[in-house]
């Protein structure tokens, strides 16, 4: 799978959008981490793989604890992608609203 297919994984799950956004505030430990959700430190560790396999998190050791930092470089990437789309998106609803200006022009002459 792709580097951008691999995020879109990543992020496809709510738990880890969750990580995501408490890492934005900074570092954590992973049994911070952890704390919000009612399940297994074991599942809270594989859903920081799967952050961790896309590039989206780093985990390093500090002493006995493991503290998990956010890396943005991966969210640029999907930002990056997606800004694409938007210009598509967006030239698309300017050209839309041309031809519906151009209609109601047509129907008050008509009127």
């Amino acid at each position: 799978m792709d580097n951008l297919g691999t995020i879109f994984l990543a992020l496809s799950d709510p738990t880890r959008r969750a990580i995501i956004e408490r890492l934005s505030q900074g570092p954590a430990t992973v049994n911070e981490l952890a704390a919000p959700f009612d399940i297994s430190q074991q599942m809270i560790s594989k859903h920081i793989a799967y952050l961790i396999r896309a590039d989206i998190v780093v985990k390093t050791k500090r002493g006995r604890e493991s503290v998990c930092q956010l890396q943005p470089e991966a969210i640029k990437l999907v930002s990056d992608w997606t800004h694409e789309y938007r210009r598509f998106w967006d030239e698309s609803f300017d050209k839309l609203d041309a031809v519906l200006t151009q209609l109601k022009k047509t129907e008050a002459r008509d009127d």
